[in-house]
């Protein structure tokens, strides 16, 4: 099918096949008949995708003080790269897709194929839709009309906030595609609504729709406008729909507001407020999210959970049926909003006009037919069959599609003798642009394309941590080798089973699984580890990781998908430590801020000590409470009057080996001067042990130890004792 996507690098406007996505639980798969174009969020991002690198940055102040802060922590050349790769990622377009329901998700009542629905689904010609962001279409309301619901709702929102009563005056500010309908509803709601903007066409399309207007951008003072409006006691409320980084729009408003009057935010405007004017007037300030409550919240959206009615009247959905209540008794004017209509074949000349003209709204129409079950594309990339006669050569298989995929995984299989066969993403959006750029031969959804093909003999997961020990469980199945990103599993008995069937289809067919654990291959640490070789003495390891602060409703936060930071993350820092020491962990004790029986997976903040079978030990220091200008990691060895600092991978001081020494990475490559965590050198391995038939680069004995000693330091820190480890 097609979809339309943007390239935030370049701007440019993409019109690609991706394989067509399936009805998930909860969801409903949905046949575009048409979708809405908005000048004002999709304008702004093509508008932003089309600037310079200079004009981007200057546009997002905050986010070039992040990017500053990464290269003091992991040099310029590893920064640089981040950056492109986010930039280089494909964006999907669109918020508002009407279209027909062709299939029902499992746990989905209140619908049926062939219902006409309105959603906030992309555009594109099939879309997938959490069922609590889609509403039936009333007979009386027309497809196009139905385009406006979602971006209707955003007005509507501000519109409730704000609380107006019949007779109110309220002021709404900016009157782009937003502006125009939140003017609409509130006239409908018996207000008395005057509407500012610095476009003549705005201004008398408002009028148009029986709305006082005027543009203030040919001199007219809005405060003076707004007393006059009012009678001169200020109006009730403003809503202000305006997009712009000056801050004179919130002092106008403040001024024109009467006493204990009402402000809501639904564009974006500078917010350098004047403490006085608020003051003195008691004015409430609020800022409104998107279509109403429910938004953002995978509670609501992902899972499918309602809010009661009588705690939250109007969600997000309830604010879709009211606006298409209001369509269906004709109370809102959609037609004149309409500047062009045009088929999705003409998606990238539409995205230019509604960056270069005067364009409120463009109607983009889908073809009637359209196959609804192709789950896999050919990507038609000649490099995969030329190698398929060298038996040797691994055929790889790839899914999932994320920035650390195409950052790190993808241009080092790029660079592999591996012959790439086909990667795999939930929606087959973000594989697309991967899949061609690095020359696989098929972009799919549907995982039993890999497992079912005997090409593909080798398969590496890249996916969220929840479906790792599923999917090594089945590659291991399908007898296909298994490279998956940290951590293996999330509980002991995913590991037990993945244990069992390991070392079951290892003696059969001599498959191989390996871990993400690429500290150890990082340069610095192979280096630590040969001036190690000839100890005789144990080991003292200290390993600061200064892991910063992550929401707490971040998927790696959700015990149920990531596991939690330690299973989740820590096991890295583990598994790095049995690498220098060379010996298993035999015992663990851990503590967490918070004390016993507080914290355990959930626990971002703790000191885990590792007893390893030559009597060596070590404490790893996970801590989300410092600084960001911190270097993130930091290994400290002491071993026979030697001391190795390993500075987050950048560096490696060696004092009391004869003479002190430092190495820097360029040692190593001379032309990177950031950081290796040897992520590169770990799938080349992995890839290499097939290629040659040698031993994986890290042994299951390994893996299962540091996987073991993971879920110990959880279970310790809960438990407030310390753990075995079984060998």
């Amino acid at each position: 099918m097609k979809q339309i996507l943007q390239n935030l690098k370049t701007g440019e406007t993409l019109l690609v096949e991706v394989p067509s996505p399936s009805a998930k639980a909860g969801y409903l798969k949905i046949k575009t008949n048409l979708s809405l174009i908005s000048a004002g969020t999709e304008g702004m991002l093509v508008g932003f995708g089309k600037s310079g690198y200079l004009d981007k940055a200057r546009q997002q102040p905050e986010k070039v003080a992040q990017v500053i802060n990464k290269i003091s922590t992991d040099g310029l050349k590893a920064t640089v790269d981040t950056v492109m790769t986010r930039l280089d990622e494909p964006q999907p377009l669109g918020y508002s897709n009407v279209g027909v329901v062709i299939e029902v998700g499992d746990g989905v009542d209140g619908y049926s194929v062939g219902d006409r629905v309105v959603s906030n689904g992309r555009h594109a010609e099939i879309v997938n839709v959490p069922h609590q962001l889609c509403a039936k279409i009333p007979d009386s309301v027309s497809d196009e009309m139905a385009a406006f619901t979602v971006v209707s709702s955003i007005g509507l929102q501000g519109v409730r906030l704000a609380q107006p009563t019949i007779g109110e005056t309220i002021v709404v500010f900016g009157l782009g595609l937003i502006g125009l309908l939140t003017a609409q509803v509130l006239k409908a709601n018996g207000c008395r609504v005057l509407g500012f903007d610095v476009s003549d066409e705005r201004v008398e399309m408002a009028r148009g729709f029986g709305i006082e207007a005027s543009n203030i951008g040919q001199g007219g003072d809005p405060v003076s406008i707004a007393m006059a409006f009012s009678d001169g006691v200020g109006v009730d409320a403003v809503i202000i729909t305006a997009s712009t980084k000056d801050d004179s729009i919130i002092s106008s408003a403040a001024q024109m507001a009467r006493k204990r009057g009402r402000i809501v935010l639904v564009g974006v405007v500078g917010l350098k407020l004047n403490r006085a004017d608020f003051y003195e007037k008691e004015l409430s300030f609020q800022v409104s999210c998107s279509y109403g409550p429910g938004r953002y919240d995978s509670f609501y959206e992902e899972e499918g959970n309602d809010y009661p009615i009588g705690f939250v009247r109007w969600t997000e959905q309830r604010n879709f049926y009211a606006i298409l209540n209001m369509m269906d008794k004709g109370q809102l004017v959609i037609d004149p909003l309409v500047s062009l209509r045009v088929p999705i074949e003409k998606a990238a000349s539409a995205y230019d006009k509604l960056v270069s003209g005067n364009v409120v709204t463009i109607i983009m129409n889908y073809p009637d037919t359209v196959e609804f079950d192709t789950n896999t594309i050919n990507l038609s990339s000649p490099n995969v069959d030329s190698g398929y006669s060298e038996p040797s050569i691994p055929k790889v298989g790839v899914i999932g599609a994320g920035n650390f995929t195409k950052a790190r995984l993808l241009p080092a299989l790029k660079k592999s003798k591996a012959m790439l066969h086909t990667i795999a993403s939930a929606q087959g959006v973000s594989s697309a642009s991967g899949g061609s750029k690095y020359g696989f031969k098929y972009n799919t959804n549907d995982l039993d394309t890999i497992w079912n093909n005997d090409e593909i003999d080798t398969v590496f997961v890249t996916t969220r941590h929840n479906l790792h020990a599923k999917l090594v469980s089945k590659a291991l199945q399908s007898n296909k080798n298994i490279f998956v990103e940290k951590p293996l599993c999330l509980t002991k008995s995913e590991l037990d089973d993945i244990r069992s069937s390991y070392y079951e289809r290892r003696d059969l067919s001599g498959i191989r699984i390996m871990v993400g654990f690429n500290r150890r291959f990082a340069p610095l640490v192979k280096k630590m580890k040969l001036k190690l070789k000839d100890r005789a003495e144990p080991l003292s390891i200290i390993y600061t990781i200064n892991a910063g602060y992550i929401p707490a409703d971040h998927w790696t936060q959700d015990i149920d998908i990531g596991g939690g930071r330690i299973i989740g993350e820590a096991c890295h820092f583990i598994d790095l430590m049995q690498y220098l020491v060379g010996r298993p962990i035999v015992s663990v004790f851990s503590l967490a801020m918070g004390g016993v029986g507080e914290t355990g997976a959930s626990s971002d903040k703790m000191t885990i000590n590792l007893e390893f079978e030559d009597g060596s030990h070590g404490a790893v220091h996970y801590f989300a409470n410092g600084s960001k200008t911190f270097p993130k990691e930091r290994v400290e060895v002491f071993s026979e009057g030697r001391v190795f600092q390993l500075d987050n991978f950048r560096k490696l001081n060696i004092s009391g080996d004869k003479l002190s020494r430092r190495f820097d990475i360029s040692h190593f490559k001379p032309n990177l001067s950031g950081q290796d965590k040897g992520h590169e050198a770990g799938f080349i391995a992995f890839l290499n042990s097939i290629l040659k038939g040698e031993d994986c680069p890290i042994s299951f004995e390994e893996i299962e130890n540091t996987m073991r000693a993971t879920f110990a330091a959880v279970e310790s820190a809960k438990e407030g004792k310390q753990k075995k480890i079984p060998s």
